[in-house]
């Protein structure tokens, strides 16, 4: 390593300041250092210093900004750190590598917080008392290995640095930051989001694969990608993310993939999410809290069902390191104060590249913490559950020296490197699992199942009877009415969002048409202030005769308001796809439901309500004068035929009203 890196990095450990250090990529890694500010809120984090000229940042966001959102949590009062960056330099990746320690850091009394029979009792709760009473699709529940350590922060942030980049492969960002009292040192797979020049990508990674004792094969990678689970997994954490996509995004998000993350001891399957927009950075970022990959969906029951089964806090755990960047083209903005930048100013003066805090481990007072958590939902096995914590952990706790790592893969890799190159030549990364014909067959197999609207460019809002109508969508907690909304702006029509407890008589009596969305929770909790609002507004708005569309939740509701019997379901269709009979016309929908409207087998009408119903009795829409209903998820990706019923439903609500 040449001297002045070398110096820097012995520097950087000895003087207590903070740094950080950063792979992004396979040649360089980005040293920053700076000052520390900790600020109480997103829009503080201090992008402009008092001239207003821009100035990069790099910020750990605890989970607890959540509250930021008005959702639930442990407020373990972790700080919303600020790295304003003074320095920002790149290092050749090899000669960083050469000075940097190697030797392992001991660790005493190591093992998981929560037993493994404990945790698989866990997950039986949530399938049963959450997932089974309606309350999401899926839940993502922690725990974390823990030790203690008595090494120099800055030396074992360094040691494990270097251990992460020899050892794990397929991180989006490998990083260490060194602040007082707290060092975080990771190997994120998943970009959570970024802006780079108006354009915002997420990227949701879900579904696991623990590779098998000397690596992973095309062979033992197919019987997991034939999972139903693990496909209907990626497929909830898609939508939860095209709901955040639609709030940020003009043109809501469009997705590509699937593609594989190939990783040290795991792969996942993942897909892209890209949309347009004009958000100031740090609204992007509050919009997006926080991956449902590592909570759940609904986000905000998600929060609220992580506050009932995690016992602690969750730190920085499932938050972001956000680095904000200047853009080049950038000026000061039009307001200087800290967060008053909105989309209605001039164009963003900061990029953001923000992954997920997760395949991370923290060190503070001594104390090692490595959190990990398993997507639970209805067809989880709990030790299946169990032993994904063991694999997520697996490439951290290996590389730190906690537990032994898999020398047959790396041994295997190494040779496959060897093989591919020439002596003279530098060493090749391994075969791809994904450039295997029968792998990419099955990953492109996938896309048959989704709707081709957020699969291909979304068309102009076509020139028809609905371009220009008005509606209110109110939100009952759950934001896929953003989805929704946006499916109805590509109908023609001008769409606004209110949440259920902001609904005004007004809106209720005035609104061209009112759309009463989907949420969580039991229809006929009579304890629920949300239920008894969403009620109100749909008895209210069909008594007057008004054009009135229910989805999900609220099409239960209406359902009962008809006169139909509420229940449910023996099996939650949480993240289901099924092709139903709606009015004459098969439908392939996606559901997220737990209950259902039920009538005997063979009734088509009530009252003057006409039922589409199975040959069970379970109700999956309903029309009359003025109203239209739907059980499933029109906006969903599983919604194949989504918009056209969609369509039909909207239009016959306007036409057929009194």
């Amino acid at each position: 390593m040449n001297a002045p890196a070398a110096s820097l990095l012995l520097e950087l450990a000895a003087s207590g300041a903070p740094f950080a250090l950063i792979s992004r990529d396979a040649e360089t890694i980005e040293v920053l250092t700076g000052d520390v500010h900790d600020v109480d809120l997103l829009a503080d984090i201090p992008l402009h210093d008092c001239t207003g000229a821009p100035r990069e940042v790099l910020a750990l966001v605890p989970f607890r900004q959540v509250r930021e959102r008005g959702f639930a949590c442990h407020d373990d009062g972790a700080p919303l750190r600020c790295l304003v960056v003074a320095d920002h330099i790149a290092l050749p990746r090899a000669e960083v590598l050469a000075g940097l320690p190697a030797t392992p850091i001991a660790l005493r009394d190591a093992g998981f917080d929560i037993d493994d029979e404990s945790y698989a009792d866990i997950v039986r709760r949530v399938i049963a008392d959450e997932i089974g009473r309606g309350e999401g699709a899926n839940f993502v529940i922690r725990r974390d290995f823990t030790a203690e350590v008595d090494a120099d922060p800055a030396v074992a942030a360094l040691t494990w640095f270097r251990a992460l980049l020899e050892h794990e492969r397929g991180a989006y960002w490998t990083f260490a930051i060194v602040t007082d009292g707290h060092v975080a040192v990771g190997a994120s797979p998943e970009a959570h989001v970024s802006a780079r020049e108006g354009v915002v990508t997420m990227n949701p990674i879900s579904g696991t694969f623990r590779h098998p004792a000397g690596g992973a094969t095309a062979e033992t990678l197919t019987e997991f990608l034939a999972s139903t689970k693990e496909t209907e997994e990626l497929f909830m954490v898609v939508d939860e993310e095209l709901k955040m996509m639609s709030a940020v995004c003009s043109d809501g998000g469009r997705i590509t993939g699937p593609h594989l993350k190939e990783m040290s001891r795991l792969t996942h399957t993942e897909y892209v999410l890209r949309g347009r927009s004009r958000l100031d950075p740090r609204d992007i970022l509050r919009e997006t809290m926080f991956a449902p990959t590592v909570t759940g969906s609904p986000m905000q029951n998600a929060c609220t069902v992580i506050t009932r089964h995690e016992r602690a806090p969750r730190g920085y755990y499932s938050g972001v390191a956000a680095l904000f960047t200047p853009r080049a083209d950038a000026g000061a903005p039009k307001n200087t104060d800290a967060g008053t930048a909105s989309a209605t100013d001039a164009a963003p003066t900061h990029d953001l590249d923000a992954p997920i805090l997760i395949r991370t481990a923290y060190l503070a007072d001594g104390h090692l913490r490595v959190p990990v958590g398993a997507t639970l939902v209805r067809h989880s096995d709990p030790y299946g559950e169990v032993g994904e914590t063991h694999g997520k952990a697996a490439g951290v706790l290996g590389a730190i020296g906690a537990i032994p790592r898999d020398r047959v893969a790396e041994e295997a890799a190494l040779a496959a490197r060897a093989d591919a190159v020439d002596e003279d030549e530098p060493a090749a990364e391994p075969r791809r699992l994904a450039d295997d014909p029968e792998i990419a067959a099955l990953l492109a197999s996938r896309n048959s199942r989704l709707a081709a609207f957020w699969l291909n460019p979304q068309a102009s809002a076509p020139d028809g009877p609905l371009r220009g109508r008005e509606a209110v969508v109110v939100d009952a907690e759950d934001r896929f009415t953003t989805m929704l909304a946006h499916q109805l702006r590509h109908l023609g029509l001008d769409v606004r969002i209110v949440p259920w407890h902001r609904v005004t008589a007004d809106d209720v009596r005035d609104a061209e048409l009112v759309v009463c969305g989907p949420g969580p929770g039991d229809p006929r909790d009579p304890a629920s202030d949300r239920m008894r609002r969403m009620r109100e507004i749909v008895t209210e708005r069909r008594a007057s005769g008004r054009p009135l569309l229910a989805v999900c939740l609220s099409h239960q509701i209406l359902s009962d308001d008809v006169g139909l019997d509420l229940a449910p379901l023996a099996t939650p269709h949480q993240g289901l796809q099924k092709t139903v009979d709606v009015f004459g016309m098969p439908a392939s929908i996606g559901f997220y439901n737990t209950f259902t409207a039920r009538v005997a087998p063979g009734t088509r009408e009530v009252g003057d309500a006409e039922v589409a119903a199975d040959a069970s009795g379970d109700v999956y829409a309903l029309r009359g004068p003025g109203f239209a209903s739907v059980q499933g998820h029109l906006e969903s990706i599983l919604s194949r035929d989504g918009m056209v019923t969609l369509e039909r439903l909207v239009t016959h609500a306007l036409t057929t009203a009194p």
